[in-house]
């Protein structure tokens, strides 16, 4: 091959290769250009935890991970025999203090009053026939044939007898009105607080059969049925599926159209296609969130934000966990 030739293909291979370079600098930049940003969510949904106030042995669960329960719906059985121990005991208590009550209402029984009755009858008599041997002596104390001392002695034994009939009356009033209306009260108030105690331990009671609160499916079921749970442990963790959301964290110079109450399209990959969303809430992350230094010499970082939006209307199949991909 001539020299000539050996320059020419060399020449050629380098605007070839040239060429090469220009066209893939070219597409690049459009690539580059072109390239969409995506910001990727989730759907999220509300949840409330089963518990019991009480501890007990899970008795029975009836439903499984997967199930729609509707509100009233029983969810798991407990037993937990020391609180209908403690049921018995409170019982127990409401029946003395209502006894106790009764009886001061009542007041004394028919004998203790004919009994109190009696003895003021005696007093009574007794206290006769003490002013009338009062009055003779001082008749005769008049007349001048007893002493002074002796009419002293007769007035104070008419005296004496005159308090014990007294005492006597007194005793029998007491006896017909009963117990003093303080007394009343005080045994009225010890009914109401062992009847208050029935209520808390009824309360309790109703805690060892668990019913669905809110309308929604089972999405996790913690103990196995034997096994003991504590007071507040969760039994299961039901999901409001009527309460739906998307959450996205989005950098602070993409929040442009995201302002609450601002809607936007998502694209829902499960299903293939888009989704309208409306801004409920957008929440600083804090200094914790990812962020990204805009200057390589850090001259100010852009922070991340979590925003919140729920569906402007319902889309059927929508799951938690699915991804949402918004196209900025």
């Amino acid at each position: 091959m001539s020299t000539k030739s050996q320059h020419k293909s060399v020449l050629f291979g380098l605007i070839a290769f040239a060429a090469v370079i220009v066209i893939v600098g070219i597409i690049g930049a459009l690539t580059i250009d072109n390239e969409q940003d995506f910001i990727q969510g989730q759907v999220d949904v509300t949840e409330y935890r089963v518990s019991s106030k009480v501890p007990g042995r899970i008795l029975e669960i009836r439903v499984k991970e997967g199930d729609y329960v509707k509100v009233g719906d029983t969810l798991a059985i407990l037993d937990a025999p020391e609180v209908e121990a403690k049921k018995v005991q409170a019982q127990s208590a409401e029946n003395a203090a209502s006894a106790m009550s009764d009886m001061a209402n009542a007041g004394a029984r028919q004998e203790q009053i004919q009994g109190a009755f009696e003895l003021w009858q005696q007093a009574k008599a007794g206290l006769e026939i003490a002013q009338k041997s009062y009055q003779r002596v001082q008749r005769l104390f008049d007349e001048g044939v007893l002493s002074e001392q002796k009419r002293d002695e007769a007035y104070a034994q008419y005296k004496a007898y005159e308090a014990q009939e007294k005492a006597a009356k007194s005793q029998y009033d007491m006896a017909q009105n009963g117990a003093r209306s303080e007394e009343k009260r005080a045994a009225a108030a010890q009914v109401n607080r062992a009847k208050g105690a029935i209520q808390e331990v009824n309360s309790y009671i109703h805690e060892t059969v668990q019913v669905a609160q809110i309308e929604g499916e089972v999405s996790n079921v913690y103990p196995k049925v034997g096994e003991l749970v504590g007071t507040g442990s969760p039994i299961m963790t039901i999901s409001i599926m009527s309460d739906m959301w998307g959450t996205f964290n989005v950098r602070e110079d993409q929040l442009n159209g995201m302002k609450i109450g601002d809607t936007f399209t998502a694209f829902v990959p499960a299903f293939n296609k888009e989704l309208q969303l409306k801004v409920a809430s957008v929440k600083d992350q804090g200094s914790y969130a990812t962020w990204k230094a805009t200057k390589s010499n850090g001259q100010y970082d852009l922070k991340t934000f979590e925003v919140k939006a729920r569906p402007v209307q319902k889309f059927e199949g929508l799951r938690p966990g699915m991804s949402l991909v918004i196209k900025k």
